[in-house]
């Protein structure tokens, strides 16, 4: 016996409508999830640049008790005396996003800079610094 023309039989599958719907809800989140990963990256590259300062910020220490005062060389090779550097020989942070500097105002004091480089995800985040005397600001704000 043949079935009924009126009775169909479902296949299994998407129809085009649900495909659709299915993809703009794909859209719509990772139109939210995107920008907040990027901004969790940024932060998370900040904070890490962070921590490198504050263990340049040590290193300037150790050499000032050793020589009486700082060294105003980031790249030159550590030898724990002001004629020496603080031994990042690229001058950049770890991950390359920033440009490490040093500033010194006289023997007695110093600021360390944390300057993000050009065409990474840093780019535009703002500058850090540290200084001798205990002031760390971005973009003008305490850190």
């Amino acid at each position: 016996m043949r079935p009924h023309p009126t009775n169909r039989h479902h296949t299994a599958g998407f129809t085009l409508i649900e495909l659709m719907v299915v993809i703009a809800i794909a859209g719509i989140l990772a139109a939210i999830a995107i920008p907040s990963y990027r901004d969790y990256m940024i932060r998370g590259s900040r904070s890490a640049v962070q921590t490198e300062l504050l263990e340049l910020g040590a290193a300037q220490e150790r050499i000032y008790l050793n020589s009486g005062a700082y060294t105003a060389s980031v790249s030159a090779a550590y030898t724990g005396l002001s004629t020496g550097g603080l031994g990042i020989t690229s001058g950049k942070s770890r991950d390359n996003k920033y440009a490490l500097g040093v500033a010194l105002s006289g023997t007695q004091s110093y600021m360390l800079t944390a300057e993000p480089v050009a065409g990474t995800q840093q780019d535009g985040d703002g500058n850090l610094t540290m200084t001798s005397a205990g002031a760390r600001l971005w973009n003008g704000k305490s850190w």
